[in-house]
């Protein structure tokens, strides 16, 4: 399928000051579980913990920093990253999102929560001003499609931001790092919370699927195609995918520019969809926003074909801008792109049906440019009276 991409060059436009205003001021088009809701539900929808950096990215490099040499950049923003992308993408689709986090009480960490809170409508009661430690930063370099990071930050004190009785919710997303158990992980599943897993890189060279403990409560778990055969030491991302349906209802493996594999070991249910062509510009936070997309559409009760399109869709979105929760769609480009895409002459129809589950979905035109461009230069401006 072609699609409409971003435009290219420069990344996000430096914009004026932009100080936070009352209330989400991206406050989503769409609410997807619309249909769904009850006096009797949770409060929020999704419940995420984890640490929130100050990203800095700066765009419009023509290639790697040399070394005893000075680069400039084009382009360049500053957003809440870390576990902020995965809240943000979260929140754009319309759920209501519940973050536990650490912030430091410097001005990066009222940045990032007024961002979070009075930009995104993220609920930030169960996190945290910590005294007298910084915000955790991140330097991200993007060029040539790809990025290059570096950050830094110390642990905050040992208090877990995540309470010991995490908020009631529908969902949550954990990370799960081996030969660890986070314990507000079991005490949210049974409570009735579907919990979303991803995992990292073992550093260790274990690739043990027994350390991952808290696997045995999770409804779902994403892991990327090497992530998933070195698991489960098979030789395929679909056979890995089988095999992890003995640990966890639902596994959905992610092939990078070939798409997602995911399987339901409860209905025996398969859904394969490749990925959509677009010229990737920055991949980060792209995994955050496919995990966010596939709760949405599980929340929903989407189909499993419906909902790997959807998030396989987000990704693709995601990765025409630069940054992380800076690049995190919300319904207003999903719409713009389904409303774009039927458009161009030479479409597969086949390809254009697997996502005909849009158009009951997406909002009318509101005449909003797309790709919408979100990026701040700086941060701390004087706001005008």
């Amino acid at each position: 399928m072609t699609t409409p991409t971003a435009p290219t060059g420069e990344g996000p436009a430096p914009q004026g000051p932009q100080p936070p205003v009352k209330g989400p001021y991206r406050r989503a088009q769409v609410d997807p579980l619309a249909g769904l809701r009850g006096p009797a539900d949770p409060p929020w929808d999704v419940y995420l913990t984890g640490t929130v950096f100050l990203d800095i990215i700066f765009t419009g490099l023509d290639s790697a920093p040399v070394r005893g040499t000075e680069s400039w950049a084009r382009g360049m923003g500053s957003s809440p990253g870390g576990v902020a992308n995965m809240a943000t993408a979260l929140a754009r689709l319309g759920l209501k999102t519940s973050l536990a986090a650490a912030f430091g009480d410097d001005h990066y960490g009222d940045y990032c929560w007024d961002a979070l809170e009075q930009g995104e409508g993220i609920d930030l009661s169960p996190s945290r001003t910590v005294p007298g430690w910084h915000s955790p930063v991140t330097v991200s370099m993007a060029y040539e499609g790809e990025r290059t990071m570096v950050s830094h930050g110390h642990e905050p004190p040992p208090e877990e931001p995540a309470p010991d009785c995490p908020p009631r919710a529908r969902a949550a997303v954990a990370s799960l790092v081996p030969g660890t158990r986070a314990p507000w992980i079991a005490q949210a599943a049974s409570r009735g919370t579907r919990v979303f897993a991803d995992v990292g890189w073992d550093d260790t060279g274990a690739w043990d699927l027994a350390g991952l403990a808290d696997l045995e409560h999770c409804e779902a778990f994403l892991p990327n195609a090497e992530e998933a055969t070195r698991y489960t030491g098979t030789r395929s991302p679909r056979e890995a995918a089988h095999a992890l349906t003995d640990h966890v209802p639902v596994a959905v493996v992610t092939l990078g520019a070939e798409g997602a594999y995911a399987v339901d070991g409860r209905t025996g249910e398969t859904a394969v969809v490749p990925a959509i062509a677009v010229e990737a510009l920055d991949p980060t936070g792209a995994g955050d926003v496919f995990v966010a997309g596939f709760v949405t559409g599980t929340l929903a009760g989407w189909p499993l074909a419906d909902r790997l399109a959807f998030a396989g869709l987000t990704a693709a979105l995601s990765v025409q801008e630069f940054g992380g929760s800076l690049s995190a769609p919300g319904w207003a480009e999903i719409g713009a792109w389904w409303r774009q895409v039927r458009s161009l002459e030479g479409q597969d129809r086949e390809a254009l049906r697997r996502y005909a589950f849009l158009a009951d979905l997406v909002p009318e035109d509101a005449g909003r440019p797309w790709p919408l461009r979100r990026a701040v230069p700086t941060i701390g401006f004087r706001r005008s009276a």
